[in-house]
């Protein structure tokens, strides 16, 4: 059995990795390179029970748990480690220390409160997300799965279309027995070949600053009130590697059809490196070493879309995560790979996900900047 994955972010991946311990032959295509997009640049922020009370809780709970399985298990380093997790309270036109309920760490502004504790280093962890994806796609090509780089421009059907049979890379044909399309927010393009539900783009700004806190680290969410009285909200997440990870400003911006067209709006990593300076200024003022953009792909209902696309055989879609895509990236891996070899799923229920709950996009509504 042979299976194309259509994209190389961290669902792509984790995809090929429980599917080749499976024996499948599974080839990741990937346009411009394996976590070019927000699998390479989003926090990497791990939460046990942040979508809890929700559809998405026991994927977020089996994946927290894969996550500390497959650090202890394989032979690499992604800098995963447990954390503290703060909610953070600053303002540059008032004084915030009523709300201080916790010390706060020394790198951040006198100002700033530590309002509460968000998470412990049970429920909270961090990792490197390009260093985990990259590592998830090394593991599974020791096991036969392959990297195949090339642009997707199409699938190839059974003559009465109800099977997919293959996909169409640079104009050429590749067979497969099933096709997985795992494109982020580009996987809006596959609506233009199989009835898929929109998925969108949310643009984010983050800047990656060389620099390491002392004492204990903690990953904070910080609510940022302006000089204006306009409420932001950063996330701050040291790592184990001496960088300090900074996002937090978002925008509209039109999905660009080339990953590796995506670039920050003007000003808008300025703008993000100034709030930074004004609830942590050492940190502002440290040495940038990345300044950077990706877009996250959400649903209309905010929900990811995982399982078997209705109505063409051998065809799977999983994306639409979100925020939450490093995250649930191993146990989406994992229940997709019971899906397609097993033709049901045991390790988590996927029903909530089903692309059939939506209606799908019609393929004329399809929009990207060329």
């Amino acid at each position: 059995m042979r299976v194309l994955i259509c994209g190389g972010g961290v669902i792509g991946a984790s995809i090929a990795y429980f599917l080749s311990f499976r024996g499948v032959r599974a080839t990741v295509i990937e346009r411009t390179g394996v976590a070019c997009a927000a699998s390479g640049k989003s926090g990497g922020f791990l939460a046990l029970d942040w979508c809890d009370d929700s559809p998405v809780e026991a994927l977020a709970r089996r994946s927290f748990a894969l996550h500390g399985e497959l650090a202890a298990t394989m032979d690499a380093d992604w800098g995963y480690r447990r954390l503290d997790t703060l909610n953070v309270i600053a303002s540059a036109c008032r004084d915030v220390g009523s709300y201080r309920r916790l010390e706060s760490p020394d790198w951040l502004d006198g100002n700033a409160a530590v309002h509460a504790q968000l998470g412990t280093p049970e429920t909270t962890a961090q990792i490197d997300p390009a260093a985990f994806t990259k590592s998830m796609m090394r593991a599974a090509m020791a096991q036969g799965a392959e990297l195949l780089i090339g642009n997707v421009t199409g699938l190839a059907f059974s003559d009465d279309g109800a099977t997919v049979r293959g996909a169409l890379v640079n104009g050429k044909e590749v067979a497969g027995d099933a096709v997985v399309i795992t494109m982020g927010p580009w996987s809006v393009l596959a609506s233009q070949w199989l009835p898929l539900p929109a998925v969108y783009g949310m643009k984010g700004h983050s800047l990656i600053f060389r620099y390491e806190p002392t004492l204990i680290p903690h990953a904070l969410f910080v609510e940022l009130e302006s000089e204006t009285g306009a409420i932001t909200s950063p996330e701050v997440i040291p790592r184990t590697d001496g960088t300090t990870y900074v996002c937090g400003h978002s925008s509209e911006a039109l999905l660009p059809v080339d990953p590796a067209h995506v670039v920050p709006d003007d000003g808008g990593c300025e703008e993000l490196r100034a709030m930074t300076a004004q609830f942590a200024p050492e940190l502002g003022q440290a040495e940038v070493l990345a300044s950077q953009a990706c877009y996250r792909p959400i649903v209309q209902d905010g929900l990811p879309l995982i399982g078997a696309i209705p109505g063409i055989a051998g065809a799977f879609v999983a994306t639409g995560h979100s925020v939450w895509g490093m995250l649930n990236g191993p146990a989406t891996g994992e229940a997709m790979a019971e899906l397609i070899v097993d033709g049901a799923t045991r390790s988590v229920d996927i029903s909530p996900f089903d692309p059939a709950r939506l209606a799908p996009l019609d393929a004329s509504e399809v929009q990207a900047d060329g």
